[in-house]
């Protein structure tokens, strides 16, 4: 447990951030799925549209420190390779 006001603070500080990061996490999963039924469903223009709009929260979630930049870059270009690939 936190002893020094300092350690007090930070520990109220990370459960902020836990809960803010949380919601963004899930945000930008719920893009993700969007995405990935679009694309079972093989409807290419449906998927383009879910894959742009996925792609600005995904560029956030790297600016706010919830995802790394190139864990972000991989699953964009696996998923927009995938979108091509629908005929």
């Amino acid at each position: 447990m936190a002893n020094t006001p300092q350690s007090k603070k930070r520990a109220r500080q990370n459960e902020a951030r836990l809960t803010v990061n949380k919601a963004r996490r899930s945000r930008i999963r719920t893009y993700l799925r969007k995405v990935e039924e679009a694309i079972a469903s093989g409807d290419k223009d449906a998927a383009t549209a879910a894959l742009r709009a996925a792609q600005p929260e995904l560029m956030r979630g790297v600016t706010k420190g919830v995802f790394h930049k190139n864990t972000v870059a991989r699953k964009m270009s696996r998923l927009s390779s995938r979108v091509k690939a629908i005929a």
